[in-house]
């Protein structure tokens, strides 16, 4: 072999050890990202599977995780746990500590019926799951997550949608597929979307109703459609999926009812902020005693001062929850006045409630298959989904240590 054979030989081998040493220390991320689809369907009891037909979720359970019940956070509503499950933090931490609220810090009031406060940041605490991804790197998607319509820390996700109660569930399922058809470096990986029911119909015929079960067996077929065309797709292997929801739905009658006017006088108060079945309210400084005196000894609700909730709750230190925290006991309903509104299925109530536990199944390659998972807490979303995709978390109230019994092991 002459010296220049050799040489050429030599400066082959050097090269391709090269080569492969560089592949082998690139970070997984540019290898493979991972896929995360998350679901949420408002109002989906934990055990309404077991009482309608549900063979698509009964599919994701033979072949992943499905959870007893995943447990919301307190107070057990929409925009609250919403925003929870996205930051994994407690409302108290993250500052969307009910549905309709006043910010005194901010003297601004927020509801969910007004586009300027749900779009304006400085309500928004907390770091959601999007933000955390797009901070490095990773591309994201949400459809109508409580909090993705506004810039937290000035950061969006890439793809989001402003809210349309009236979009239908199946073009919503046909824009997150389109999102996944994406070019590689378009696409987003991690994708957060959401439909408004059963929770309308449950509040609307109460969650034993036969209308209920219909709705159930709807979304499940919603759920067959999605995974049959995501199926379709060349990356399907890799998706995980996660169906679950904010919260359960509780039955109340027309009968159980307290009127917080018929014991409060409307004058003591600086502030009533809420609605069925909770309330915070700030009292004038005057008349903070006497309003307590009496609030404290209302029948059928639950009321604490400011500070003094149940530390199982995780509630009540932030200034937005006011002077004093009210909710209703299970199956009845609170309100300030008598109104005609009649409901016969309602949420809010205590989270140890387990009429307020929602759903959680998942599969895909990071979970296990025919796998059950205890109860646990919807703040341990966050770090369960910043873990399969590879995200270095913020700092949180969740836990990975409580849901790491579900995930394959890397």
């Amino acid at each position: 072999m002459t010296r220049t054979n050799k040489f050429i030989i030599t400066t082959i081998a050097i090269f391709s050890l090269v080569i492969f040493l560089y592949s082998c220390c690139q970070p997984d991320r540019e290898k493979e990202q991972p896929y995360l689809v998350m679901l949420s369907l408002d109002g989906f009891r934990w055990d309404y599977p077991n009482k309608g037909d549900t063979p698509n979720l009964d599919l994701i359970a033979e072949n992943g995780v499905k959870a007893r019940s995943l447990k919301p956070c307190f107070p057990s509503k929409t925009f609250p746990n919403h925003y929870s499950m996205a930051t994994g933090l407690y409302p108290d931490h993250h500052g969307i500590v009910l549905n309709s609220f006043y910010a005194p810090e901010m003297d601004a009031y927020y509801s969910i019926m007004d586009r300027a406060s749900v779009e304006n940041p400085d309500f928004y605490g907390g770091e959601p799951i999007w933000v955390t991804a797009e901070k490095q790197g990773v591309i994201s998607g949400s459809y109508f997550w409580v909090g993705s319509e506004t810039p937290v820390q000035g950061i969006r996700p890439a793809y989001w949608k402003k809210y349309d109660h009236d979009f239908p569930f199946e073009q919503r399922i046909d824009s997150v597929i389109a999102w996944l058809q994406l070019p590689e470096k378009q696409r987003p990986h991690l994708i957060l979307w959401y439909m408004h029911e059963p929770d309308a119909i449950g509040h609307h015929y109460g969650p034993e109703s036969k209308e209920v079960m219909q709705s159930v067996v709807y979304l499940d077929s919603l759920v067959g459609v999605f995974i049959k065309k995501l199926n379709k797709l060349s990356i399907a292997d890799e998706v995980n999926i996660i169906v679950t929801s904010d919260h359960g739905m509780g039955p109340v009658y027309p009968d159980s009812v307290i009127i917080l006017s018929e014991y409060l006088d409307e004058n003591w108060f600086d502030e009533i902020q809420g609605y069925d079945p909770n309330y915070v309210l700030d009292a004038k400084q005057e008349n903070y005693n006497e309003a307590w005196s009496v609030l404290k000894n209302i029948p059928h609700i639950s009321a604490w001062e400011h500070n003094h909730v149940p530390e199982r709750l995780h509630y009540g230190n932030n200034p937005r929850t006011l002077d004093f925290i009210v909710v209703a006991d299970s199956a009845w309903s609170v309100r300030w006045d008598p109104g005609s509104y009649t409901s016969y299925g309602a949420h809010g109530f205590d989270n140890d409630n387990t009429d307020m536990h929602a759903i959680f199944y998942a599969m895909g390659p990071a979970f296990k298959k025919e796998y059950t998972h205890n109860t646990f807490n919807n703040i341990d979303l966050y770090p369960l989904i910043a873990h399969i995709l590879d995200l270095d978390p913020a700092e949180v109230d969740g836990s990975l240590e409580n849901v790491s019994g579900m995930v394959v092991k890397k």
